[in-house]
């Protein structure tokens, strides 16, 4: 009788001492639950309908290749929006166009996902390239500008070998550049527009991943930017709806290619983007004015709204993702 006393009482102190203590720990774990709650609170919901600028858009023109910088309104690459996590820790990228549009896009989330980046652009373009390293190496990153033009074969092995000395080494090939130029009819397109295209858009890529595949790890991943125009082409960009239809061809093919390697290779497909290929040539002023107004959207896409499809293309996490072509078309179902 005595021991169960003993017992009772040893029960009944070690339950007040457990109580005591919790109550004493509580005030405090709602104090950090609220906080953290607070913190964590999802940002409100936005209508992609109307998160954007909406045409009629401003007759403007720039020479070819332009500047996002000085279009009107001038697109949105993420620069205040885009937020990382730590997606691409350690990664070495290599991203062609990488001053505007897309590539722009892509190299300030990859950067801000924890990817050192090396970007190649035209020297004309150098305006737009240095606002895009800045922000790279804002991010804390390693940011590298290489430009270049990607229709010499020798230059395209020279941009390769510069990114893996700068960065030590490549992981993730981003073949985001391109050229763009409307023509009427195809009795207007020169020989000379024809096979500038074709070099750009085509044999860059050609040549470029040729020289990186022998510093590609199994892991690596290659990303092609192809179009909407690959399925849909528009009367009046000939050759370059059919540089598209090149691009998600070589996507697919190479990909069986690689697999046994452990690399994987991907394509993603914007349909219309406010970015400077379409002041620049690449629409008539009739188009640029409406542009993006026949979608189910009513609206172009910004290059911010594509980032994270090129962040998943990259993330070791989409092991399983190769030969596939995303598309972000604003609703017209393209690719």
């Amino acid at each position: 009788m005595k021991e169960e006393t003993t017992l009772s009482r040893r029960q009944i102190i070690s339950g007040l001492g457990a109580s005591l203590a919790v109550a004493t720990v509580s005030p405090l774990l709602s104090a950090e639950a609220a906080i953290g709650s607070a913190e964590a609170a999802p940002e409100p919901l936005k209508d992609p309908t109307t998160a954007y600028p909406r045409p009629p858009f401003k007759s403007q023109t720039q020479p070819w290749p332009g500047l996002a910088g000085k279009m009107e309104p001038v697109p949105d690459h993420g620069e205040k929006s885009y937020k990382g996590s730590g997606r691409l820790k350690g990664r070495k990228a290599l991203i062609t166009g990488g001053d505007s549009g897309m590539g722009r896009a892509a190299a300030i989330a990859y950067a801000r996902e924890g990817a050192d980046v090396a970007i190649n652009y035209l020297p004309a373009e150098e305006a737009d390239a240095k606002e895009v390293i800045a922000l790279i190496k804002a991010a804390g990153q390693k940011g590298v500008a290489i430009p270049g033009d990607l229709r010499d074969e020798a230059f395209c092995k020279k941009l390769v070998d510069e990114t893996v000395r700068q960065l030590g080494g490549l992981d993730i090939v981003v073949s985001n550049a391109a050229r763009q130029q409307q023509r009427q009819s195809i009795l207007d397109l020169t020989t000379e527009d024809f096979d500038a295209t074709m070099k750009t858009n085509i044999y860059a890529p050609f040549w470029i991943i040729k020289a990186a595949l022998p510093h590609l790890k199994p892991g690596s991943a290659i990303i092609g930017t192809t179009s909407e125009q690959a399925t849909d082409p528009s009367e009046d960009l000939y050759d370059y709806a059919q540089t598209k239809a090149a691009t998600t061809n070589y996507v697919r093919s190479l990909a069986k290619q690689l697999a046994p390697k452990g690399i994987r290779v991907n394509g993603v497909a914007p349909g219309p983007i406010w970015t400077p290929l379409q002041v620049s040539g690449g629409a008539t002023q009739e188009k640029l004015q409406k542009f993006g107004g026949d979608t189910p959207m009513k609206r172009p896409g910004q290059p911010v709204e594509l980032a994270s499809i090129y962040v998943q293309l990259a993330d070791p996490q989409a092991s399983y993702a190769t030969g596939q072509v995303y598309g972000a078309a604003g609703g017209k179902g393209m690719p």
